[in-house]
């Protein structure tokens, strides 16, 4: 037995490899702005929240939000970040729109790329009916390390007093950082585990 299991984790066909790959944010086409949303969930709290901002082809901040949502779980947290984000922005009149998060279930399901048994969650149908209007919008899988502005806006959300949506028309100072990095095409590495 165990000569079988150490035969399996050598096999050729069963070896890992760990790729090192460096992520950063991206500016949006010329025209185009560039909506970075993300969820957080804090067990201790028990509360989710959410967030994101809006950046132009130059890569400087438009807005940016933060939400206290209450309790719910994950991947509805981001849900509620990106249909909040794509609210803003049509109410924003930014009819072209890339949607960049870090959740690629979410951005596998307003896609379609996967299938839902029944029928979709009420967030992503909200989603793919604002996809009706009269806008062009793209969607985007990026890693966490390409979305940490996003995610230090739905972690900011945690310290607000009411669960209405804060909008800003400046960055919180605390963000400022992050927003430099970005700016300047920053890379955070990433570890990633692939097969030969």
């Amino acid at each position: 037995m165990v000569d079988d299991i150490d035969n399996y984790t050598r096999h050729p066909l069963n070896t890992r490899r760990c790729d090192t790959i460096f992520i950063g944010w991206k500016r949006p086409r010329e025209g185009w702005i560039k909506l970075n949303c993300d969820g957080a969930f804090k067990n201790s709290l028990g509360l989710a929240g959410c967030g994101g901002l809006f950046r132009n082809s130059g890569g400087r901040w438009i807005k940016g939000y933060a939400r206290k949502i209450g309790t719910c779980d994950a991947l509805s947290a981001e849900m509620w970040g990106m249909y909040l984000g794509m609210k803003l922005a049509w109410s924003q009149g930014f009819h072209h729109l890339e949607v960049e998060s870090d959740s690629k279930s979410l951005v596998d399901m307003i896609t379609r790329k996967v299938k839902s048994n029944g029928n979709p969650p009420t967030l992503v149908r909200r989603i793919q009916e604002l996809l009706k209007l009269n806008w062009q919008v793209h969607f985007n899988h990026t890693w966490r390390e390409g979305n940490r502005s996003a995610d230090w806006l739905a972690n900011f959300s945690f310290s607000l007093d009411s669960f209405n949506i804060h909008v800003m028309e400046n960055p919180p100072n605390e963000v400022s950082r992050l927003l430099f990095d970005d700016f300047f095409g920053a890379c955070m590495p990433r570890n990633i585990r692939s097969f030969m």
